[in-house]
């Protein structure tokens, strides 16, 4: 059973903090079970996305954690904004996290394609 969308969001939020870092909601979306998309900004003025795994790299039984995969890596916000534009016309009960770290290091867990 996964943790509900708030909960895990409001965790999250909590584990930027606590590493100097700081995350802030953009967008509210459904709070039981709403997509997140994770906008990472980095010093260097490039985002990267983070966006719900798809289900074709859960393994055979749920093990309750979210996965993420890269949508898009070292990119200007412009090219972010496009990308989450689109996502919310698709699911307009996403959420949106902005995360201002160096590194989100175990904040998330990133699949990589081909795993």
């Amino acid at each position: 059973m996964r943790v509900k969308t708030h909960i895990f969001v409001t965790s999250l939020l909590r584990r930027v903090f606590a590493s100097g870092g700081y995350a802030a909601v953009l967008r509210k979306g459904a709070e039981e079970a709403g997509a997140i998309f994770i906008r990472h900004r980095n010093r260097l003025g490039t985002e990267t996305l983070y966006a719900p795994a798809p289900q074709s790299f859960f393994e055979d039984e749920d093990d309750g954690i979210r996965k993420f995969e890269v949508r898009l890596r070292d990119a200007d916000g412009e090219n972010i904004d496009g990308a989450l534009s689109s996502e919310i016309r698709f699911d307009p009960d996403c959420w949106i996290v902005e995360i201002e770290l160096d590194d989100v290091g175990d904040l998330l867990q990133v699949v990589e394609p081909g795993h």
